[in-house]
């Protein structure tokens, strides 16, 4: 080996190794960020960006005497992805880490990681057509993980003109996540954003608690991970979920773990007030009988009659399964927590509940024995909800006996949840598939 050689060699060697070290550097980084809690108490939180700034700082350094102008292209575009990635550490949109990045693939198109990270910063600044065409890129060079969870969110985020269309994207985000989680099993990144795929399909295609159940099962598989499990993001949307499956306390804990974690993101905090306020007012109305007044009230008792049980006043329903049921009529204070079988309850909406959110659609409604219990029914469109001084049959009503204390308040009401309107009698009549509407929730993802 001549002169010329050896050098060639040395300096190879000296580039691998200066490399390895940069890798090195960026990774840690991103350890440090995503492993921040387990290193700190929860009472530093609000200074962990400001920590991760200054971790970033220290990485930047490393890369001021790296002189990659005399190597290959490949292993410049390397160099330019792994400064771009830490640029692009924080939360905030990072003008140099788009700069590095769009460098990396016009040297090298076929890197993979590069792709998906300048998706990521056309993202943080709200470009989703050109971040979503990065990760279509990069999953057209080579199917990963990375860019299947990222397009899953996009394209059930996507503005479209029908309801139709909407349900084909959730149901095609709903197999991306499903498929990121199968190329990698332990990463909690993919299971929160599977969790979050099933959670837009309970608003969009159907509002089954089977959905949120599965929701529940994936955001427990990514909470199972450290990283997983102090991840704000995660925290806020299995609230969203426990919300909608009427866990009301352990909705209100997994709102202020995600205020804990992130104390300078507003919406946990004011989604966890809006909670509060509607189980305020549920309690209060249920209570004292919706604020009607003695009169009122006896009036409501007087009209009730078993020939409003309409088609139920037989003592007969078919069940949503086609089976034919056995009912009788029995007091709301005779209910028992869970499915009531061969049972129907007959009442008066005395009231309804005011709820920012468009889901459930609640009410209250009393007996003739002047028992109240509040009324959840889901799957029924905007405005096609019941009235005071309607009467309403609910055959085989699934209760929940509501109680439990958060914040030294006690809550106490018991509540009939509705996930199939059609099975409910309003006036002597079933309700008519024109009440059928499927709603929307966002959940929420900050790009990393």
């Amino acid at each position: 080996m001549d002169k010329k050689e050896k050098h060639e060699d040395s300096s190879c060697n000296k580039f691998q190794e200066e490399m390895s070290a940069l890798e090195d550097n960026v990774k840690k980084l991103y350890e440090f960020r995503d492993h921040y809690f387990e290193h700190h108490t929860i009472e530093e939180a609000a200074l962990k960006d400001q920590r991760v700034q200054d971790k970033l700082q220290e990485t930047i350094r490393c890369f001021q005497n790296f002189d990659c102008s005399k190597v290959k292209s490949e292993a410049r575009a390397r160099y330019y992805y792994l400064l771009g990635r830490a640029h692009d550490v924080l939360p905030s949109h990072s003008p140099e880490a788009e700069t590095a990045l769009a460098k990396a693939v016009k040297l090298d198109p076929q890197l993979v990681e590069a792709w998906n990270q300048l998706g990521e910063t056309y993202w943080k600044r709200n470009n989703v057509k050109e971040a979503r065409n990065c990760f279509q890129g990069a999953l057209n060079k080579k199917k990963n993980m990375v860019s299947l969870r990222n397009l899953s969110i996009l394209v059930r985020q996507e503005n479209v003109a029908t309801r139709e269309e909407k349900v084909k994207n959730v149901e095609e985000g709903l197999e991306l996540a499903r498929q990121a989680v199968e190329m990698e099993a332990s990463d909690p990144e993919s299971w929160m954003v599977l969790g979050n795929a099933y959670l837009a399909t309970f608003f969009t295609v159907q509002q089954n608690p089977r959905t949120l159940k599965l929701a529940m099962a994936a955001y427990k598989r990514a909470e199972a991970d450290a990283v997983g499990k102090n991840n704000p993001d995660l925290h806020y949307n299995k609230a969203v979920a426990l919300k909608f499956e009427e866990e009301y306390a352990s909705a209100l804990e997994e709102y202020a773990r995600a205020c804990e974690l992130n104390p300078s993101w507003d919406t946990p905090s004011s989604q966890q007030q809006q909670l509060l306020q509607y189980l305020d007012s549920t309690m209060e109305l249920v209570q004292s009988r919706g604020r009607l007044k003695a009169k009122k009230l006896q009036a409501f008792l007087q009209s009730i009659e078993t020939k409003q049980l309409g088609p139920y006043e037989g003592g007969q329903y078919t069940a949503p399964n086609g089976l034919s049921v056995n009912l009788r009529l029995q007091p709301l204070s005779s209910l028992q927590t869970g499915i009531n079988c061969e049972v129907v309850v007959l009442g008066k909406v005395i009231c309804s509940v005011r709820n920012d959110d468009s889901v459930p659609f609640t009410f209250c409604v009393m007996d003739k024995d002047k028992s109240v219990c509040a009324v959840t029914v889901y799957n029924i469109a905007s405005g096609k909800g019941v009235i005071i001084g309607d009467s309403v049959a609910i055959p085989e009503p699934f209760v929940t006996h509501v109680s439990f204390t958060y914040n030294d308040k006690k809550y106490s009401f018991t509540s009939i949840r509705v996930d199939n309107p059609l099975v409910m009698v309003v006036n002597c009549k079933k309700v008519g598939r024109d009440k059928l509407a499927g709603t929307q929730l966002s959940t929420f993802h900050m790009p990393h």
